[in-house]
């Protein structure tokens, strides 16, 4: 009996050895291994599941990183109350202007705190959960905005002389049903307040934060509204030269800031597994065996296969003012996505990447976080939010703020 153990004991441990070498031949030898260079205090990662909301649900980490490094206390604040003051105002933008402006579910990051600084703002559990007042268990915005676009619309490109102000009571009934009514008043861990209260006690000046940019058809070292169509409300941006904007990125996260992101993730370079690269299409077509015309014609995921099997020997592209400009002009360089830059990393080959938190639930391979390279951010940023006082000295001077 004890021989037929130990004989059951030595096949289950070469079983396991087996697997073992298994694992690790099947496991990708590219595979970046990280290293934190620095990493700030972020809260949890959310899920914006089924909305356009991730300009909503990255400045709110902002500022609640913020809150963090200013306090040390935690708050999860509600984006459902900031879209549904975002939603009034622009839907009245849009009647104002008699449809000659989009009504779309994005925004940029000045919302928030447009949002903060003149209606204030609730922490979570006071306004209803995420979807559930139309039985989902996050934001699902297709129905939402198939009842609110065409509302909307319908008002705006209205044949009438005159229109009266219900449709404003309209609207509300309809952002009440799908996010829940704002309150004016709430209790939260036995204080009472106000939405503006609240905002108030949070322990962060609103006037502190100010908006990076870097393009060639403005001057430098002034202020410009980037011209994209969820930037409606038309705040400026601050234009400094690309090696100046990535300065900043760099000085506010090695002390102790994060950055509130606004760029392209649409390239094949950014993975789903949680990477991106600024991959040279010319070195990849030869490390990958193919040309120029076969590389084309391969569908984005399996581009992005490709460049997940390459991990940290991906060729890189050196972005430039002028390739920027270009990318812009030419609308590959997009305004798609607000992420929360907060960390820096770097690889086994000593590469360095942003540490970056995105609002789609634990997803990818380090579970809602991406490891995005210094080229993929510098290359594919629209602009960025950013605390003044995590600016260097000498570029605040210039800017004179």
């Amino acid at each position: 009996m004890r021989k037929l153990m130990t004989m059951a004991l030595v096949a289950l441990m070469a079983m396991s050895a087996n697997a073992q070498e298994t694992k690790a031949a099947k496991e990708n030898p590219n595979k970046p291994k990280f290293t934190v260079v620095k990493e700030n205090k972020i809260t949890s990662i959310k899920d914006q599941n089924r909305s356009g909301t991730c300009w909503d649900y990255s400045t709110l980490s902002f500022f609640e990183a913020e809150i963090l490094k200013a306090t040390g206390k935690t708050y999860d604040l509600d984006e459902s109350f900031v879209a549904s003051k975002t939603y009034m105002d622009r839907a009245i933008q849009v009647v104002r202007l008699h449809g000659d402006c989009q009504f779309s579910q994005g925004g940029s990051a000045y919302d928030p705190l447009y949002c903060i600084q003149h209606y204030g703002i609730v922490p979570q559990g006071i306004m209803p959960f995420p979807g559930s007042l139309y039985g989902d268990s996050l934001n699902n915005f297709n129905e939402f905005f198939a009842v609110m676009e065409p509302y909307v619309k319908a008002i705006a490109t209205s044949s009438a002389k005159k229109i009266s102000g219900q449709w404003k009571v309209g609207l509300q009934g309809i952002l009440d049903a799908y996010l829940g009514k704002c309150p004016e008043n709430f209790t939260y861990e036995g204080k009472k307040y106000t939405p503006k209260t609240f905002a108030a006690s949070l322990g962060l000046n609103w006037d502190d934060y100010v908006s990076i940019t870097s393009y060639t058809h403005h001057p430098f070292w002034t202020a410009f509204a980037v011209e994209v169509q969820d930037n409606w409300r038309n705040p400026l941006s601050w234009n400094v030269p690309m090696d100046d904007m990535a300065r900043i990125i760099d000085n506010a996260v090695m002390n102790g800031y994060t950055v509130a992101w606004g760029g392209d993730v649409s390239e094949e370079g950014f993975t789903r597994q949680g990477l991106a690269y600024f991959y040279d299409t010319k070195k990849m077509e030869s490390l990958t065996g193919s040309d120029m015309a076969r590389w084309l014609k391969l569908s984005k995921t399996k581009k992005t296969s490709l460049i997940d099997s390459l991990g940290v020997n991906v060729p890189e592209l050196v972005p430039t003012q002028e390739q920027r400009q270009e990318r812009y002009d030419n609308w590959e360089l997009t305004d798609d996505h607000g992420m929360l830059i907060y960390g820096i990393a770097k690889d086994q080959n000593g590469k360095e990447y942003y540490m970056v938190k995105n609002s789609w639930g634990e997803t990818g391979e380090y579970k809602g976080i991406w490891y995005m390279t210094k080229n993929f951010i510098i290359a594919n940023t629209m602009d960025f939010m950013v605390n003044k006082n995590a600016i260097p000295k000498d570029i605040r001077k210039k800017l004179g703020i």
